[in-house]
């Protein structure tokens, strides 16, 4: 299987799937809930890195959102149980469909 050769920021992501960064950075906060290997974190100088993601990063990331919305609760208690602050949770659920 041939390997990625593109990475791409976790601000990119947000806008291609159409998600909330600060969701985005609570899942990936448990490196557990992207495939190995997919996420990787980039150094942009001594003390600064980013999270960026393979191709197949972007799609595990995606199937994991489409999950957590099947859970009781969904992405907010996802996020409540992540103990995300409730004035994020309620910024990234304000878009969530009903």
């Amino acid at each position: 299987m041939a390997r990625d050769t593109h990475v791409y920021a976790i601000d990119y992501v947000a806008t291609i799937i159409g998600e909330d960064v600060d969701l985005l950075l609570h899942i990936t906060a448990n490196a557990d809930n992207i495939d190995y290997g997919e996420m990787i974190d980039v150094a942009i100088g001594p003390e600064e890195h980013i999270t960026a993601f393979t191709s197949r990063g972007i799609e595990s990331l995606k199937e994991f959102i489409a999950d957590i919305r099947t859970w009781p609760g969904g992405i907010r208690q996802f996020l409540t149980q992540a103990g995300c602050d409730p004035k994020i949770i309620e910024k990234i659920c304000k878009h969530e469909p009903r």
